[in-house]
């Protein structure tokens, strides 16, 4: 069976080309390759630095990253920024301007300092992006939707990522943080028709019961009960990006990335160890997940304000 994987490639434009086949793009452009038993999908945050978002985007949809540094400078220093919040494994590619000293010093104090490091060698990075896992999780199937288009014939397809259990046909699932439910009526993994899919496959999936218009991403397909959903999120472990240069409080207007989702938000309480924010529509998530506030109107530095973990989601009172 191939396995799928799916790798966000970051720091630098033009890297991910050279690994793969152009698929699907937007403000982010999808990379496809296959070889031996494995299904590659690369992701690159195209529109970035220019928005901030499909940075984030393209790090919550992948397995593993690959940090380039072809110098350092403001967006590659925006971007290491981000990254170091991540839990997502990571490895540096050293472009040849940069020496592995000099990348060092701006690493030391970061889970970046010891990350594998590698020269941008391009055999080199086939051979490394060709032996990358999923991140695999059983439990109740949950599919992050981040393209969806209608297709003549068909209706509404949505591709994504199956993140956790088995997607398999003919079932029906809940199209969260909407109520509706939808049926899955058939499901492609890298064009070829499947009647299941497994953790980390990436898959097209044709759905019943929704138009393709109604369809956004973010929104996330899985068993009805077994997320939770709501415009206040309350988060537990709260922590700043240590480079943050703005004076966001409670009351501040920002920005709530959780999974493949991007909505403005209401930063309410702010303490220590938690914050409570309000988002202008329903968010789905669960308990656990890690959500990222950004301050996009942040003047220097980085547009990232905090990294911090799901507690609760609640319709607002």
């Amino acid at each position: 069976m191939t396995r799928g994987v799916t790798v966000a490639i970051v720091g630098a434009p033009d890297i991910a080309k050279e690994l793969g086949k152009k698929g699907t793009a937007s403000d982010l452009t999808l990379y496809n390759t296959v070889h031996d038993d494995a299904a590659i999908t690369l992701v690159e945050p195209t529109q970035f630095p220019e928005k901030f978002p499909p940075l984030l985007t393209a790090l919550a949809m992948a397995d593993h990253c690959l940090l380039v540094v072809p110098e350092l400078s403001r967006p590659v220093a925006e971007t290491i920024a981000t990254v170091e919040l991540h839990d997502l494994p990571t490895t540096v590619v050293l472009g040849a301007s940069v020496g592995d000293a000099e990348v060092g010093r701006a690493f030391k104090g970061s889970r970046l300092a010891t990350v594998p490091r590698v020269p941008l060698d391009f055999p080199r990075l086939r051979d490394l992006v060709d032996g990358l896992e999923s991140r695999t999780a059983d439990g109740p199937v949950r599919v992050p939707i981040d393209h969806a288009f209608p297709v003549k014939g068909v209706g509404a397809v949505a591709l994504g990522v199956v993140r956790r259990g088995v997607l398999r046909a003919h079932e029906r699932l809940r199209l969260y943080p909407t109520p509706k439910t939808v049926e899955v009526r058939s499901l492609q993994v890298h064009d070829i028709d499947r009647k299941e899919a497994n953790s980390g496959e990436r898959v097209g999936v044709a759905l019943k019961g929704v138009e393709a218009d109604e369809i956004s991403r973010g929104q996330t397909l899985a068993p009805d009960g077994s997320l939770v959903d709501g415009a206040t999120v309350a988060f537990g472990p709260f922590e700043r990006c240590r480079y943050y240069r703005g004076d966001a409080g409670p009351g501040a207007q920002l920005h709530l990335a959780l999974g493949l989702q991007v909505v403005p938000t209401t930063l309410d309480e702010l303490s220590s160890t938690g914050a409570r924010v309000t988002a202008d529509r329903p968010v789905v998530g669960a308990p656990g997940d890690v959500g990222y506030l950004l301050d996009l109107s942040v003047p220097t530095g980085p547009r990232l304000f905090a990294r911090a973990v799901v507690r609760s989601a609640a319709a607002s009172p």
